[in-house]
């Protein structure tokens, strides 16, 4: 698709973005050759921080790709920035919900109408202590083989100098290069003829995110890595902050450890109150008149 046949919303956003990010960047972008020169197809990059999509636009865009996303539903949701979104016909996804079926659909119909859908398949900034790609969900390879297009892999490394995972202050001096790489398509051909399983889908799912990884321990120089991160594994959520999960978690132990130390407590005073009653009746029943012997006529005791 044409910048020409871009929307004005589109063409308002990216007039706004481009400049900014081209004066305030480096940029080391490499692998624009191995982007499908005809129809739609899906382009998958690493997730780190949270002006990835910037700067992973940002390339697609000046290669001659302008591409439009999946995005989580709560971004839409922002005053003005949803409408730009929308207008600009980008893609909301509810996430974890049976709603993503929905997204699904408009992604199937945009690809086949030429567009460059492009995806973040790990769904969320990456659990993975260095930042290398962690597992992916399977909605990328089934984008692609459902539709069987091409699935361009993309790395990038820099731009989590600008704005760290879950940071909310932007570092902008020194001027950061933002280094992007695009490999040729991942290998899907073996299963395209395939039934569309949950096998399938894992195993190419698997083959993103092994050429992503690739394309990244190039930039960094480094090798990843031998097994891949899974956040479950380590008792994390696959969406929101990690160490606000932690937060929330250490603080609701807190509550339930002070509340059953009170609960404790409790059943401290109600277990003195119960042997101080038990003790006052047992000195009652002791007390001349009340049992202390067989009853004179009188009705004391002999």
């Amino acid at each position: 698709m044409s910048h020409r046949e871009l929307s004005g919303a589109y063409r308002f956003a990216a007039g706004v973005l481009r400049p900014v990010f081209t004066a305030i960047t480096r940029r080391d972008w490499r692998g624009a050759e191995h982007l499908p020169a005809t129809g739609g197809f899906v382009v998958c990059s690493n997730h780190m921080s949270y002006l990835d999509p910037v700067t992973f636009a940002h390339f697609l865009y000046d290669s001659g790709h302008p591409p439009y996303f999946l995005g989580k539903e709560e971004v839409f949701q922002v005053p003005f920035v949803g409408w730009v979104l929308r207008s600009a016909d980008q893609i909301p996804v509810h996430r974890e919900s049976g709603d993503a079926a929905a997204a699904f659909t408009s992604a199937v119909e945009a690809v086949r109408a030429g567009k460059c859908l492009a995806l973040f398949p790990e769904a969320t900034l990456t659990r993975e202590p260095d930042l290398w790609p962690m597992l992916g969900k399977t909605g990328a390879a089934r984008l692609a083989l459902t539709t069987g297009c091409p699935l361009v892999p993309v790395a990038q490394w820099g731009v989590q100098e600008m704005l760290m995972p879950y940071a909310k202050r932007v570092h902008l001096l020194p001027r950061k290069t933002v280094h992007v790489l695009a490999g040729p398509p991942v290998d899907l051909d073996d299963l395209r003829e395939r039934p569309l399983d949950a096998d399938v889908l894992a195993e190419a799912t698997e083959r993103v995110m092994h050429d992503i990884t690739a394309l990244l321990e190039q930039l960094r120089g480094e090798s990843a890595p031998a097994v891949r991160y899974d956040p479950r594994e380590h008792g994390q959520s696959r969406t929101g902050n990690p160490a606000k999960a932690k937060e929330i978690a250490a603080k609701r132990a807190r509550q339930a450890g002070r509340a059953a130390e009170q609960a404790g407590r409790a059943a401290e005073q109600a277990a003195r109150r119960a042997a101080r009653a038990a003790k006052d009746r047992a000195a009652k029943d002791r007390a001349p008149g009340r049992g202390g012997g067989p009853q004179g006529p009188d009705g004391g005791t002999t």
